[in-house]
């Protein structure tokens, strides 16, 4: 994947062949033929709020990485990626192939749950802020003296709510087998425990921890289906496998230069956003190449 100039990035798109179902802070979502176009744009968020710049590639960077996993693991949990390949499409115009190319996965509708299935498996973030108060993790107790990276064995569901505005909740287990039921509940929770588990497994052989990450899922019939994104850099918490041991504070493959300069700055965390240095978009925009890169095994993934 080229590494865009800032006048190349997609902040939104305009697909008129099709019916616009919604966007959330990165994706536009259509509805062409039945199936469900997930538009990866390299729209930016941190603290909740969308940059008004983009990151030049980052839509790209977070569909591949998706669609490698969701073939990687479509025999741990069923999903919902049907193809990538925009060119093979008959019912999309040539048009607006090119905006759609490497940013697009076509994909089953489903019935989205209002849960989001977080899985742990080392200290940090709001867990390590929640451990440090009481040795609870989102109401889940975690053993004493653990420390900022400690690995969480085994790793830990922490589910929270689907906010459509602001911050996501935690919830209890209990909670979440309300919200969606328990059998589906249980059904996402071994999935996402599951999944995890490969993943990390996957990633340490390529010199990758994946401390922590977030699954969506949703229901097709009876069945409970892997959607949204899986194991992205906006989604879950890499490091270098390296680094990581209790008590230090490795380097993230994510957003977090962006997130470091943002707190440096001064700015309240509200809208409107400061304007980012050319600089903090690049360094953000090399990180998340890196790391689709580290993961695929494919220069240019």
């Amino acid at each position: 994947m080229s590494l865009e100039t800032l006048d190349d990035v997609v902040l939104t798109t305009d697909l008129p062949f099709c019916r616009k179902l919604g966007a959330g802070k990165v994706r536009d979502l259509y509805e062409l033929g039945g199936d469900l176009l997930l538009v990866a744009t390299d729209r930016v968020s941190a603290f909740d709020v969308v940059m008004r710049e983009g990151i030049p590639g980052k839509g790209r960077v977070l569909t591949a990485v998706s669609a490698f996993w969701f073939r990687k693991l479509a025999d741990v949990a069923p999903n919902h990626l049907i193809s990538t390949d925009v060119d093979a499409w008959l019912d999309v115009p040539a048009a607006h192939r090119a905006v759609l190319r490497g940013r697009t996965m076509r994909c089953r509708r489903v019935q989205p749950l209002p849960v989001e299935w977080v899985v742990r498996g080392h200290l940090a973030g709001s867990g390590w802020t929640d451990y440090q108060k009481c040795g609870v993790v989102s109401g889940v107790a975690l053993p004493a003296g653990l420390l900022h990276a400690s690995r969480i064995e085994p790793p830990v569901l922490t589910p929270s709510t689907k906010a459509e505005s602001g911050h996501d909740q935690p919830i209890s287990f209990a909670r979440a087998a309300d919200l969606v039921g328990r059998r589906v509940a249980e059904t996402a929770r071994d999935a996402a425990l599951a999944l995890y588990d490969r993943g990390r497994s996957f990633a340490a052989t390529r010199g990758i921890v994946i401390a922590d990450t977030k699954f969506e899922f949703g229901v097709d019939g009876d069945r409970v289906v892997l959607i949204d994104e899986c194991l992205t850099p906006d989604s879950s918490r890499f490091w270098p496998a390296d680094e990581v041991v209790p008590g230090g504070k490795p380097t993230s493959y994510d957003k977090q230069v962006l997130r470091d300069w943002l707190t440096a700055s001064g700015w309240n965390k509200e809208p409107p956003p400061p304007a980012l240095p050319r600089e903090v978009v690049e360094r953000t925009a090399r990180t998340y190449r890196e790391l689709a890169e580290r993961l695929t095994g494919t220069k240019g993934a």
